[in-house]
């Protein structure tokens, strides 16, 4: 089973789609010598028909047949936009001027995969973006006959939904029907999120540029309630989201039980007993934990891998740190980005063993 390896094949979960149509005759030649042109095929066609189908907002909001539901939901996206412009600092080539009505109920779909008994993520390369943990497809059927290549080769592995979409700055990157969440929070959330990933971004490192936009989101999306509906309503939002949070943290705390458990290396089969008894007891966690939302029985009858706990580090790791950092600027976004930006010189390894730091 290959175990540590980068393959040569591109993403489509959030990167840069686009490049696809000027991709160069070097690259196409040997893209074609690595067996790749179906999935670029299919990645570049969708791409197209997401630059076709694009329309402005202004155009969207000026049209009759669209439904007043969604105009208001465009009208607050037009609004968190400019939010994250002028009071997060964001880059406002971030996107998010133009809307696409999709004929599917999901941008796509992302593939990853980890090793059994090691937190070592499968990894893509391509282009620009760099070394990726993850690889996106426009079809569900695509993304299971990945999926089913992965497992035959031994991964532990899962097929998340994607949310979220951006091409960094390279192309006016739309909203989609899928993202038009009812809750402003999450509104505002999935568009700070991916605008951030076009204000810092290091090709290749994953990790930080997941948690890099995550920690915006999560203070941005917090600034913006507080703006449009005042204390009280950050309140109300923090106190719905106690649950999810305490349920983040269940998967965390388990996650770096399996990651400490993988260092100390070992046997396989002794390995194999500790991954099984771990996760038996985070089955347990989640049905002895009253929860008013979550389904505690759906969850822990889950079939839990390495993937679903790396996966979620993957967004949420160094939390301590950029919070440290954003306070040490005074809570200035426009410093706290370009503390970040500055963060380029050092390699992921470094920027890794930042976002260990307790």
């Amino acid at each position: 089973m290959q175990s540590d390896s980068t393959h040569l094949l591109p993403n489509g979960k959030n990167r840069r789609l686009g490049f696809f149509s000027g991709i160069p005759v070097l690259f196409f030649l040997f893209f074609s010598g690595q067996g790749c042109i179906p999935y670029l095929y299919h990645l570049g066609k969708e791409q197209a028909k997401i630059l076709l189908q694009r329309k402005a907002i202004s155009d969207v909001l000026a049209d009759p047949e669209i439904p007043e539901t969604t105009k208001t939901k465009l009208k607050e996206v037009e609004k968190i936009r400019e939010f994250g412009i002028q009071h997060l600092a964001l880059s406002s080539e971030g996107g998010f001027k133009s809307f696409v009505q999709l004929d599917r109920p999901a941008i796509g779909w992302h593939v990853s995969a980890c090793h059994p008994l090691r937190f070592e993520s499968y990894t893509w390369w391509f282009p620009i973006a760099g070394t990726v943990p993850y690889k996106g497809y426009f079809s569900f059927e695509k993304a299971k006959e990945e999926e089913q290549s992965l497992k035959e080769q031994g991964f532990d592995t899962r097929i998340r939904i994607t949310a979220g979409y951006s091409t960094l700055g390279w192309f006016e990157d739309p909203l989609f029907s899928s993202q038009l969440y009812e809750d402003p929070g999450d509104l505002a959330s999935i568009v700070i999120h991916e605008m951030a990933h076009a204000t810092v971004y290091f090709p290749g490192d994953s990790l930080f540029n997941e948690s890099y936009a995550s920690f915006v989101e999560d203070q941005g999306a917090d600034e913006y309630i507080l703006k449009i509906g005042g204390p009280k309503l950050l309140e109300e939002r923090k106190r719905s989201e106690e649950e999810t949070k305490l349920y983040k943290n269940l998967i965390i705390e388990t996650a770096n039980l399996l990651k400490a458990a993988y260092s100390e290396g070992g046997r396989e089969d002794i390995l194999l007993a500790k991954k099984s008894e771990i996760i038996s007891n985070f089955r347990k966690k989640i049905l002895q934990t009253k929860w008013t939302k979550i389904n505690s029985k759906k969850l822990a009858e889950r079939d839990w891998n390495n993937e679903d706990f790396i996966g979620m580090l993957r967004y949420n790791s160094g939390t301590g740190y950029f919070r440290k950092r954003f306070l040490e600027v005074g809570k200035d976004f426009s410093k706290f980005h370009d503390e970040m930006r500055k963060l380029k010189e050092k390699s992921a390894e470094d920027r890794k063993a930042l976002l260990d730091e307790k």
